[in-house]
Formats: C-alpha cells, sequence, structure tokens
C-alpha cells in the first residue's frame, strides 16, 4: 500500500479540507491518506477551537485513513522547525508522497527556488542576518534575503502563508533526503487568513471568527464546513463548555508574568531581544488579551510570533528543551490518534519495517518530548472547568480512535 501525506491543523475541519483530500487522492492515486495533525496548540500561536480527538474524528468521516500527532515542540514553531517535526512523522511511517496546498499551485515553482535557495545558501544567511539586526522580523526579514540572492518570487511569493510553508516542506524533505515526493494543488477560492465567510469554501480564520463571535454555529458557518464539523463543535462545547481563545487563558498569562522573574522569562522559548522587560513592564495595565498583544506588537515583534511566545509562557517550554527535542533528523517516536479500516490495514502490512517506535497513549515512561506534549495538553484543558475537564483528559489515555 502506498500513502499520501498531508500536513494539517483542521481548526476546525472543513470543505476546502475536504477538497484537499478529494485532490490529493486523485493526484497522487494513493491507497491511505496520513494526515499529521497538531495537537492542543497550533503553528500561529492560538489554542486550536477544540481538542485533537474531536477534530480527529471529522477528518476520519471525510476520508483521512490515519490521523497522527505532531509534536507540540514542533507545532508551534517557525515555518522550518513546523516542516521538520511534520516531514519526519510521515516519513517514519513510510509515507511516499506529501500533497500540499499553496497558493501557487505549481510544485515546480517549489523546486525551482529550492535549488536557486540552495546554490547561493550562505549568500542568504549573511543577508538574513543583516536584515534581522536592522529591525526586521523574521518573515520580512527572510523575504529582503530571498531578495538579495535574485530568488525568482514571480513563480512562487513567498509572502504568502502556504506558499512560505509548502516551500519549507519541500526545503526539509531535500535537505533531509527522504524518500517522499513533494506534490501541491492550489488554494481553492479562499484566502488564509480571510476573515469573512463567502461561500461554502472559506478559511478556518473566518470560520473561528464567526463561532467566537456569535457564540454559535450560524448558518454561514454551516454552510462552509461537513455537518460531521458541526456535530463534533457541538459535543465538545457540550462536554467542555467552551470553544478555545486565547482570552480564556489571560488570568493565566497574568499570573505567569506577575510571578516569574526576568530571568526566569529569558529563558522561555520565544522570549529573545529583550522580551521579558517589554512583558513586565506592561502586565499590569492590561485588562484583555487582544489588550496585550496590542501593546507588545512592534514590527519586529509580529503577531505570531508573540502568539507562540505566549503558549511557551503558558506550558513552560524552555529554549533548552527545544534544542535537545527538536535537533535530531528522527523522531522517538509517532503517536496515533485515530484511524480508519485502511488506516489499521496500513499499520498492519508496514509495522514491521518501520524503524520508528509507534505509540498510542501518553506513558508512565515518558520521552522528553511527550513530557511536553503532555504539559500541553494540561495547560490546554486548565481553563475548562474542573467538573468537566476528568473526561477530556481521560482521552489521553485511552486507544486511538476508530472510525470503520
Amino acid at each position: 500500500m502506498q500513502a499520501c501525506g498531508l500536513i494539517v491543523e483542521y481548526n476546525p475541519f472543513h470543505n476546502g479540507h475536504v477538497y484537499h483530500i478529494q485532490q490529493a487522492k486523485k493526484l497522487t492515486q494513493a491507497d491511505c491518506i496520513i494526515a499529521v495533525m497538531s495537537g492542543s496548540f497550533l503553528q500561529r500561536g492560538e489554542p486550536a477551537i477544540i481538542d485533537r480527538f474531536h477534530r480527529t474524528k471529522a477528518a476520519l468521516k471525510h476520508g483521512v485513513d490515519l490521523v497522527i500527532e505532531l509534536p507540540y515542540a514542533f507545532a508551534v514553531q517557525s515555518s522550518e522547525l513546523f516542516a521538520k517535526g511534520a516531514v519526519l512523522a510521515l516519513d517514519a511511517l513510510g509515507t511516499t508522497s506529501l500533497c500540499f496546498g499553496s497558493e501557487s499551485g505549481e510544485i515546480s515553482d517549489f523546486i525551482h527556488s529550492y535549488k536557486q535557495l540552495t546554490a547561493k545558501q550562505n549568500e542568504y544567511e549573511q543577508a538574513l542576518k543583516m536584515h534581522i539586526k536592522k529591525g526586521l522580523a523574521f518573515p520580512e526579514a527572510s523575504r529582503a534575503a530571498y531578495q538579495h540572492i535574485d530568488l525568482d518570487l514571480a513563480k512562487i511569493d513567498l509572502s504568502k502563508p502556504n506558499n512560505i510553508l509548502g516551500f519549507s516542506y519541500v526545503k526539509m524533505i531535500y535537505d533531509l533526503q527522504l524518500s517522499i515526493t513533494p506534490l501541491t494543488i492550489e488554494r481553492s477560492q479562499s484566502g488564509y487568513h480571510d476573515k469573512i465567510i463567502t461561500g461554502t469554501i472559506a478559511s478556518a480564520t473566518s470560520i473561528r471568527n464567526s463561532i467566537i463571535e456569535s457564540g454559535n454555529i450560524t448558518q454561514p458557518v454551516r454552510n462552509a464546513i461537513p455537518e460531521t464539523t458541526c456535530l463534533q463543535l457541538e459535543a465538545y462545547k457540550q462536554t467542555a463548555s467552551l470553544w478555545h481563545t486565547w482570552e480564556h487563558y489571560f488570568p493565566l498569562l497574568h499570573y505567569r508574568i506577575v510571578t516569574m522573574s526576568s530571568n526566569e522569562l529569558s529563558k522561555i522559548q520565544g522570549v529573545d531581544e529583550g522580551l521579558e522587560y517589554r512583558l513586565k513592564k506592561t502586565v499590569k495595565q492590561v485588562r484583555s488579551f487582544n489588550e496585550w498583544m496590542n501593546q507588545l506588537k512592534t514590527k519586529r515583534y509580529t503577531w505570531t510570533r508573540l502568539q507562540r511566545m505566549f503558549v511557551h509562557i503558558l506550558t513552560n517550554t524552555t529554549k533548552q528543551e527545544i534544542r535537545s527535542v527538536c535537533g535530531p533528523n528522527e523522531l522517538p517516536y509517532v503517536r496515533i490518534l485515530g484511524f480508519s479500516k485502511t488506516g489499521q490495514t496500513y499499520l498492519h502490512q508496514h509495522k514491521k519495517t518501520l524503524a520508528t517506535p509507534i505509540i498510542t497513549s501518553m506513558t508512565r515512561e515518558m520521552h522528553p518530548l511527550l513530557e511536553m506534549e503532555e504539559r500541553a495538553s494540561n495547560a490546554y484543558f486548565s481553563v475548562v472547568p474542573p467538573e468537566r475537564r476528568l473526561p477530556l483528559q481521560k482521552q489521553e489515555l485511552q486507544p486511538p480512535i476508530r472510525i470503520f
């Protein structure tokens, strides 16, 4: 059996994701679709609107055969580390192709750009350092460095979020010399950051905004998501009493910053370049997460960068921990969240040839990477009322979800 990999967050699972799965199957003729999915917190530094298990159920109902977890240490990071964890997880399961959505829609553009970058890698890195020293945030500094080495931005616009991630996937596959063929499809209709729902294909951002602002699943949202996602959103809120947003975590973050010293803060992943002092200076002035973000945000400190930093403060994740677990070019385990009959068959056929251990739940003797996952999960559920929290936390110890 041949497997095609998808790198996803499903926050929440929507009609655009259904299209992605269908096109990936059509393009690759794969027997099995494997989705590597972020857990409690996401790449842009946000809490998932509902937990990983309810998102897994929605994915398995719509064509994904096997859902595996992208470890927290890689999930809440810049595009390069995010890509590294995701492609290593897919490679560990013998995945032969990766299909991602992009604004470009042409894989040749990504490969061409990668070859250009590789030929001028040293020049690029020097230009990147120069622009960062000038005060540019990493995304802007990176784009300026690409221009410096005459990377053909006409072929692939690296200011677009899915192009950035796609380029990172391609780069990591080739850098690590993995046996995965990268493929891409053009994103359909809506943009990644579109904030308004305009039809049956809408961005996850617009769907979340509508759900959170209205407090319910409006008709425009229902038009843009499968019925299964509606059911999972409703089921999660019935169990947890909420859909997760950053504002739920504001009191906890406030407490963390007030009680931590500047020195302690400086050791947290993402707290760089004196941010610990800005945090201590602003903490007593703010009354909401959004207000805090607006006080902290500058040209150098982007919204996404600050959100990732706050996630790591919330989970007490240090720079040293990230360096130790994200450095190796292989994963210590692959965690299965759920599978279909096809996914079960794929695992059965390949298990004897897989070198990476497969786990299905949290264990007592945990690798440091999994210990970080447990901390992230505990932080995520900490805003759920105590009487509702236990059933959600028990899922961590239960077998993977099976939908046959």
